[in-house]
């Protein structure tokens, strides 16, 4: 199966040729982007979808929908670093305790948003904190593919 868009199809038209899947794959990968962000969104719904459409697609969603959804905690984390640093709040004691593994339970609801927040006004690594998040975001997504199998 070919994945992306073909400029021509192979009878030799022009007319773009979209493969469904990919189009698919992208949508998760927009909608795990979004839900990691301060935006509502339901990823876990659309992976489902595409899964149920797409089983041979199992290791294509799982990476796209842990990227996507690293990504969009990641830009949280990229904005709250460029506030002002001042004295560490009460709550976010707890974050600056742990470190950047608090990170790996960035993908629970509410709280996940808070935790990407904190991890950058505390100006915690980085690349621990990309590390730390996308195992718990990859995590949740294995579990939610396995249990459709």
């Amino acid at each position: 199966m070919a994945y992306g868009v073909c400029l021509a199809d192979p009878a030799g038209s022009l007319a773009p040729v979209f493969d469904v899947a990919c189009v698919a794959l992208g949508g998760l990968f927009i909608s795990s982007f979004l839900s990691a962000t301060v935006l509502p969104g339901g990823s876990e719904l659309v992976l489902a979808g595409v899964l149920h459409q797409y089983p041979e697609q199992l290791l294509s969603a799982l990476f796209l929908a842990t990227v996507g959804n690293t990504l969009g905690g990641m830009s949280t984390y990229a904005l709250a670093r460029l506030l002002p640093r001042k004295e560490v709040p009460q709550r976010l004691r707890l974050v600056q305790r742990y470190g950047s593994a608090s990170l790996v339970l960035a993908w629970v609801p509410v709280i996940g948003d808070a935790l990407c927040a904190a991890a950058g006004v505390l100006r915690l690594n980085g690349l621990a904190c990309l590390c730390w998040m996308a195992l718990g975001k990859g995590l949740r997504y294995l579990v939610i593919a396995s249990a459709m199998y």
